[in-house]
């Protein structure tokens, strides 16, 4: 009967995060898609142009283990209800930046957007609180799938909003907005109990030190950690190398919109494809299809080598990153949950903070022209693959490495 009500709640769960992910998190595609063309338009320094877009990243790096340890203190309700409330105010202070011309305040709401995104990173967690072990993996993916509705909603806002003020996107940010307010009615329904607070008898988890030296915990972190950044990398600079090679503002959006959709419509079957083969298979499957998304860039800028690359970008990115969630989820003890929770979406966010960083430079900065630019970004995708991949090898090959 337990294990009965356990599933009910697990699944009760899923479905909020799962609407969470699709409603609220169609702000991300939003802000992605217009965050460079604002900054390009706002910066006094087109090397700088993405910079807006890395600020969001870093306050997602920032806030991912301050916010795991308020979500400790408090439960996820309150946590994700925070986030919603600095996504809203970072929205409205991106609006206010570009009525105002202004780059720097444009910039510094991305540390508030990144709060948001650092939240909704937890959600595939969140669906694994009072998930039974077998359901796990399911549970995770079926959140990211929400994803799916959020491709398609969030790339539509940006068409019907973009160009509505004489500023553009400020109808786009205002829309945001209006996103982070149906927070509080969705994660009403979430049934997470709070963490009880530690006996003096409970297990205290090990530190970090130590936990960073497990091998399945280091090398989940850093294939996680490759996946996000290059996915981030790369689709950065794409509505950039899109509208500057000549194609609409429109089209950029239609391939994002296509890209957002192929990360997360495999969520539907991803689950299923770990349990059968395990996760260190799909994480070396995404890790590949993420080399051929660069190779398929760097064969020419044609708007179909843009949409190819991109999709290949999306399903990488899927059986990279949910590969190694499921990797991480089984590496700790219960007691460690929050801990290595938020130490790995540290350190996820921090490599795709550099990423970001890095994008806008190698974009504007590199060789002169766009398509040069665009080959510098899928070129830098290289190394950090052969790092992943190598480590992910070595994993694999240690006896019992992935048998938890």
């Amino acid at each position: 009967m337990e294990s009965a009500d356990q599933m009910r709640r697990a699944r009760r769960n899923v479905i909020v995060l799962l609407f969470a992910q699709a409603l609220l998190g169609a702000q991300m595609s939003m802000i992605f898609i217009v965050g460079g063309l604002a900054g390009q338009m706002l910066s006094p320094n087109p090397c700088i142009a993405t910079l807006p877009l890395s600020m969001i990243i870093l306050g997602s790096a920032l806030s991912a283990r301050p916010l795991a340890g308020f979500m400790r203190r408090h439960g996820r309700r309150a946590g994700f209800l925070l986030a919603c409330g600095a996504g809203a105010l970072g929205a409205a202070l991106a609006a206010y930046g570009l009525m105002a011309g202004n780059f720097w305040l444009f910039m510094l709401s991305g540390l508030l957007t990144g709060i948001y995104m650092a939240a909704q990173g937890f959600y595939r967690f969140a669906a694994t609180d009072c998930a039974p072990p077998e359901f796990e993996a399911r549970a995770i993916s079926w959140v990211m799938a929400g994803g799916l509705a959020a491709a398609l909603t969030g790339p539509f806002l940006v068409r019907m909003t973009a160009e509505l003020t004489a500023v553009p996107f400020i109808a786009t940010y205002g829309a945001i907005i209006g996103l982070n307010l149906l927070g509080p009615v969705l994660f009403a329904f979430l049934d997470v109990p709070r963490p009880q607070a530690p006996t003096g008898g409970a297990p205290q988890g090990r530190s970090l030190a130590e936990l960073i030296r497990v091998p399945e915990i280091a090398v989940a972190m850093i294939c996680g950690m490759v996946s996000y950044a290059l996915m981030n990398l790369v689709m950065t600079s794409a509505p950039l190398a899109v509208v500057g090679c000549g194609f609409q503002t429109s089209d950029a959006a239609n391939i994002v919109s296509f890209h957002v959709l192929a990360m997360f419509a495999p969520s539907f079957f991803t689950g299923n494809l770990i349990a059968r083969f395990g996760s260190g298979r799909i994480v070396m499957l995404g890790l590949a299809i993420l080399a051929a998304a660069g190779a398929v860039a760097l064969s020419g800028v044609e708007l179909g080598q843009f949409y190819a690359a991109l999709i290949l970008l999306g399903l990488g990115w899927n059986f990279g990153f949910i590969g190694a969630t499921a990797m991480l989820t089984r590496a700790h003890r219960p007691e460690e949950r929050e801990t290595v929770q938020g130490l790995n979406d540290a350190v996820v966010f921090t490599g795709v903070f550099l990423a970001s960083l890095s994008s806008g430079g190698l974009m504007n900065c590199m060789g002169g022209s766009t398509q040069a630019g665009w080959n510098a970004v899928n070129l830098a995708m290289l190394p950090f693959l052969v790092l992943a991949g190598a480590a992910l090898l070595w994993l694999m090959l240690r006896p019992r490495a992935l048998a938890r």
